[in-house]
């Protein structure tokens, strides 16, 4: 008879989180849950930095818009990049978003990969 492998609740190579890693992805998971929010994510996936003017294409008033920001910086998945005159930048904040995948199974060990201005090489 042929042993059945054992399957393990993780991702292979994942280590459990720490209990203190539950708090901040939580809070991180919690912001995305916003339809806004996750649309705002998506766009700033596909390029280093966004005005923060493209999101009016959002068919939100900008105090809205902005408060769906604000959520986004608390939780640590946003940050301006920079500002031009009145304008602010916004980026998503790579470890964040490493850190989601990773909890969901779906990214490399964190501590396996080099991430650099330039982009991500494997160590």
């Amino acid at each position: 008879m042929k042993k059945l492998a054992t399957i393990t609740c993780c991702a292979p190579g994942a280590p459990p989180l720490k209990p203190k890693e539950f708090e901040s992805l939580s809070a991180r998971f919690k912001a995305i849950a916003d339809p806004t929010r996750l649309a705002i994510v998506n766009r700033l996936a596909s390029r280093d930095a966004a005005c923060v003017c493209e999101f009016n294409s959002l068919g939100l008033s900008q105090p809205t818009i902005s408060h769906h920001l604000k959520v986004l910086r608390e939780a640590g998945l946003i940050e301006v990049a920079y500002k031009r005159g009145t304008y602010f930048f916004y980026r998503l904040v790579p470890e964040a978003v490493e850190a989601l995948a990773f909890a969901l199974g779906g990214a490399p060990q964190p501590e396996l990969v080099l991430a650099t201005a330039e982009g991500t090489v494997a160590r």
